[in-house]
């Protein structure tokens, strides 16, 4: 059992180590709503929280309290109210946003203050700071519709904020806001995150939420045909958006989406909706490759493009288990950097997921694709055919006729792409000379 533990232990730490590194004294916002607190989730969420801020990330979290205030308001028998998508907040709802709100903040706090032996808790001291951070305004008259005491941020105390962060504390914030007067407003959790992320410039802004995220086909039902998108670009989620009706409902599929957005213009990195049903959710999101739930960017997340000096590193990293299992040939760093302009590479999120090398041939018109390798975490996904299309377009800009592979191992996908098996003397004479007959590689061919 301790073997098995081991062998996959060691790799999954090794993969999660860059975003690590990368995510070190980065800010993320999380809007966590009354939901997942009602459902009991809030102690291992505040245990996930917990260890990525062990990890550097600094961490504003706003908490939402929909369910908890429409209980209070059905024990004193009376109505929620909502148009627009927002609560009327009456008197009555007032009150009963203070009392959810006063209760919510105990409980978060002391989630955070458990370090129970044997729990990802223990030895960690997470100091929670709230305060006056927002200013608000009234939502006002819309359509007719007075919404009476519920409020929209009218400016963020980013400084105060930033100032906590720096002393290496947590940032509470429930959803109120205080008027110059010093008139209290509701306010929605989801405006408030947003609004918060745009101001704090913060690095992601993640909605711990009802749904599970945004299906490839929204307006299908859900099914095995129908997964989640993890990768939603910023002008396709526009797109959608103006597809959809208005949301009104937490379970409407442009509800949180409409924030993500909102956000992303605003200049947040990446913006995320992920269930918190499941267990660890928050890891899975920030610390897997693929995620969980559907992130919604300004741009493609993985980039093609040519490998400069500074990936010499990351191409070492990525081939290296490939050299030992003789999948390929063993290449030092100093080749790799003498070589570097003939690599490509395929980078996600500031990680190296996929490389590939073109060494041209010119006077036999033909071209070898050299250390093709696409990370185990990627595979499946086309980022194999991604680099060998970059590869192809490299030697036709070079006037070359053919493209060639030597493989032990991947000879039926080259196959299924084009590829033919030639003998080794088809070579041209410079490659021929470096042949390692020991090692038997296959020659394929492809004509470009």
């Amino acid at each position: 059992m301790s073997a098995v533990f081991n062998f996959t232990f060691v790799p999954w730490f090794r993969s999660v180590a860059p975003y690590i590194h990368k995510f070190r004294n980065q800010t993320f916002v999380i809007g966590l709503t009354g939901e997942a607190i009602a459902a009991g989730k809030l102690h291992s969420i505040a245990q996930d929280l917990a260890l990525i801020q062990a990890m550097g990330v600094k961490i504003v979290l706003v908490h939402g309290f929909r369910p908890q205030v429409n209980e209070q308001l059905a024990a004193k028998g009376h109505a929620a109210k909502y148009s627009h998508g927002i609560r009327i907040t009456d008197s009555v709802a007032l009150d009963c946003a203070q009392e959810a709100a006063g209760q919510l903040r105990y409980e978060i706090e002391a989630a955070f203050s458990q370090g129970l032996p044997n729990t990802p808790m223990a030895g960690a001291t997470v100091r929670v700071i709230s305060g006056n951070f927002l200013t608000a305004r009234p939502v006002g008259i819309v359509d007719g519709v007075d919404f009476q005491h519920s409020g929209l941020v009218r400016k963020v105390d980013v400084g105060g904020i930033q100032r906590t962060l720096d002393m290496g504390a947590l940032v509470l914030l429930s959803p109120f806001g205080f008027s110059p007067t010093g008139e209290a407003f509701n306010l929605a959790m989801e405006e408030v995150a947003t609004s918060v992320a745009i101001e704090l410039h913060a690095d992601k802004l993640i909605f711990l939420t009802e749904v599970p995220g945004i299906r490839t086909n929204p307006l299908a039902p859900e099914s095995e045909d129908n997964p989640i998108d993890t990768e939603l670009p910023l002008a396709a989620a526009q797109a959608l958006l103006a597809q959809l009706p208005t949301a009104q409902q937490p379970t409407d599929t442009g509800f949180y989406l409409q924030h993500c957005v909102k956000a992303c213009k605003g200049g947040v990195e990446r913006s995320h909706i992920i269930p918190f049903a499941l267990d660890g959710s928050l890891l899975l999101e920030v610390y897997v490759h693929d995620g969980i739930g559907t992130m919604v960017i300004d741009e493609k997340l993985e980039e093609l493009r040519e490998a400069t000096i500074d990936d010499v590193g990351g191409i070492l990293q990525l081939i290296e288990p490939f050299e030992k299992d003789g999948t390929l040939v063993k290449r030092d760093r100093t080749e790799i950097e003498r070589d570097i302009e003939a690599y490509t590479i395929i980078e996600h999120d500031g990680v190296i997921f996929g490389c590939a090398a073109l060494y041209p041939y010119p006077e036999a018109k033909t071209a070898e694709m050299a250390a093709v390798t696409v990370s185990p975490q990627s595979q499946g996904t086309g980022d194999g055919e991604k680099l060998l299309k970059r590869i192809e377009q490299r030697a036709r800009l070079l006037g070359l006729e053919s493209l060639f592979v030597l493989t032990t191992r991947t000879m039926h996908w080259f196959i299924k792409r084009g590829f033919q098996p030639v003998d080794p003397d088809w070579l041209p004479d410079a490659r021929k000379r470096k042949y390692n007959w020991d090692r038997r590689s296959q020659v394929l061919v492809k004509k470009l």
